[in-house]
């Protein structure tokens, strides 16, 4: 699979307190792939670090999950999303997206519980797996928006 070097790129970023969970989109903008997981250390320090990534990609959008509760409202932690995706939009001058993120953790463990992986292998990949599930989701739901009925 390759990247894409013309703009097209988007990065999906899985954003939690400690770490952030980093998938890309192939070349075509259809399917994720796991890049990384940043460690956090400070709001400055994870912002320069993610922008200067979504250049080295070339990415085009950037997709923040955004944890609402499963009634729709506003979670404690989608307040911290929308503030991370205001101030990473602000620094990378590229658009970034909330998608919503309802479930991605538990459908991450449960697609890793599949592979066989012991939980401490788990632990290092869990949130480059919700970053998968949420770029997806956004690109599915982008392709199925463009595409013609």
């Amino acid at each position: 699979m390759t990247l894409s070097a013309a703009g097209t790129c988007v990065l999906g970023l899985d954003v939690g307190d400690r770490r952030v969970g980093v998938a890309v989109s192939d070349a075509t903008g259809t399917r994720a792939m796991p890049l990384l997981t940043l460690q956090r250390k400070t709001l400055r320090h994870d912002l320069r670090f993610l922008a200067r990534l979504a250049k080295k990609y070339s990415c085009a959008e950037l997709v923040v999950g955004h944890p609402l509760h499963l009634s729709g409202d506003i979670s404690p932690q989608a307040l911290k999303a929308q503030a991370f995706a205001a101030a990473l939009q602000e620094e990378s001058a590229i658009p970034v997206r909330l998608w919503d993120e309802r479930l991605s953790t538990a459908e991450a463990h449960r697609h890793l519980g599949a592979t066989g992986l012991p939980p401490k292998a788990r632990r290092a990949v869990i949130d480059q797996v919700s970053a998968v599930l949420i770029l997806q989701g956004y690109l599915d739901a982008r392709a199925t928006a463009a595409a013609p009925p």
